[in-house]
C-alpha cells in the first residue's frame, strides 16, 4: 500500500513538474507585403493559359507561412472599359479577383497609379469584385476621409492598422470628395491621420503601404526619405513601398523598418534590373518586431522565391 502512494506521488510530481516546463510558444502574426501585380499585357497570356493560382506558383511556400498577403494591385478588374487619358491603360478580367484569392492573397492596395485606369466605374467594379472574392482592399473609400481609414488585421490579441495611400501626381484623374476613389494623402496628411488613430488606438501597430517614389531608382528620394522620417515619427510601425519597378532598400529608422520600394511581382518588364524583385515578411509578437526582405527572381513574368 505504501509503495503504491509512492508511486503514484512521484507520478504526480513528474506531470507537475513537465506542465511547469512546458515552453510557452509566443502568439504571432506574420504578414507578407509584395511589389506591383499587373495582369493584363505580357502577363494576360499566361493568365489566360495558366490561371490566376500558377502565376504565384513560385512564391507558395512564403504564402502558405503567412497570416495575410498584401498586394499592390497594378490593374483594375472590371468588364467595364471606359479607358482614361493616359499613357498607360491597363485592365484584368473580373474572375481573376476569385484567383487571386486561392492563390493566397488576402488584401490589395488599390492605391496607386492603375487602379483607376478604366474610370471611376472601373474603380468601383474593382472594389466591388475583390470585396465579393475575399479580399479586403485597401486605400479606397466614398469620400476622402473614407479613404484614409486603415485596414485592421487582428490575431489574438495583436492588431495591425494599414494604411494605403498613393503620393504621386495622377495623369487625368480627380480626387473627387463625394465618389468613390482612391487615397492620395500626402505624407503629411497621412501623418495626421496615423498621429490620431495611434491616439485612439495605442495597442494597435501601424503599418504605411505607399506608393511612391521614382521609376528605376534603386535608391530612394529624398521625399520618400523626408516622408518616411514623417509617417515613423507619427506613429508608424514599419513602412511598405512600391512603384520603382526595381527594388530599394531596407532601412532601420528609430528602429523601424522601411521597405522604400519591393520592386514588381508578377510583371512583364524585360530589363534585368526589374526582374529582381522582394517581398516584405513582417512578424508581430506581443513585444517585437521582426521584418525581413525575401529576395525574389521574376522568371517569364512570375515570381520565383529565392532561397
Amino acid at each position: 500500500m505504501k509503495l503504491t502512494c509512492i508511486a503514484l506521488a512521484v507520478s504526480t510530481l513528474l506531470v507537475s513538474c513537465y506542465r511547469e516546463q512546458k515552453t510557452v510558444v509566443p502568439e504571432t502574426l506574420t504578414l507578407v507585403f509584395t511589389g506591383d501585380v499587373l495582369l493584363d499585357r505580357g502577363v494576360r497570356p499566361y493568365a489566360e493559359r495558366e490561371g490566376i493560382p500558377a502565376l504565384f506558383a513560385g512564391v507558395d511556400s512564403v504564402f502558405r507561412q503567412a497570416d495575410a498577403v498584401i498586394i499592390n494591385l497594378e490593374c483594375p478588374l472590371t468588364d467595364t472599359t471606359t479607358p482614361i487619358n493616359k499613357h498607360y491603360i491597363f485592365r484584368g478580367e473580373p474572375q481573376w479577383a476569385k484567383g487571386l484569392r486561392a492563390a493566397g492573397i488576402t488584401h490589395a492596395a488599390m492605391a496607386n497609379n492603375h487602379t483607376y485606369d478604366q474610370g471611376r466605374q472601373g474603380l468601383l467594379s474593382t472594389y466591388n469584385h475583390l470585396k465579393e472574392a475575399g479580399i479586403e482592399p485597401l486605400g479606397y473609400g466614398n469620400s476622402k476621409s473614407e479613404r484614409l481609414e486603415p485596414v485592421i488585421i487582428r490575431k489574438g490579441a495583436i492588431e495591425v492598422a494599414l494604411f494605403n495611400s498613393v503620393t504621386l501626381p495622377l495623369e487625368n484623374w480627380y480626387d473627387l470628395d463625394d465618389r468613390p476613389g482612391i487615397c492620395q494623402a500626402s505624407a503629411s496628411t497621412l501623418a495626421d491621420a496615423i498621429r490620431t488613430f495611434h491616439a485612439h488606438h495605442p495597442t494597435i501597430k501601424i503599418i504605411a503601404v505607399l506608393h511612391w517614389g521614382a521609376e528605376m531608382q534603386t535608391s530612394p528620394t529624398m521625399q520618400q526619405r523626408i516622408d518616411a522620417q514623417i509617417l515613423l515619427q507619427a506613429g508608424a510601425d514599419a513602412i511598405v513601398g512600391h512603384h520603382p519597378h526595381v527594388v530599394q532598400p531596407l532601412i532601420n529608422i528609430y528602429d523601424k523598418s522601411v521597405f522604400y520600394s519591393l520592386g514588381n511581382f508578377v510583371f512583364d518588364q524585360s530589363l534585368p534590373i526589374a526582374q529582381q524583385a522582394a517581398m516584405a515578411q513582417i512578424t508581430f509578437m506581443n513585444d517585437s518586431i521582426i521584418a525581413k526582405s525575401l529576395p525574389v527572381r521574376i522568371v517569364r513574368n512570375k515570381p520565383q522565391f529565392k532561397m
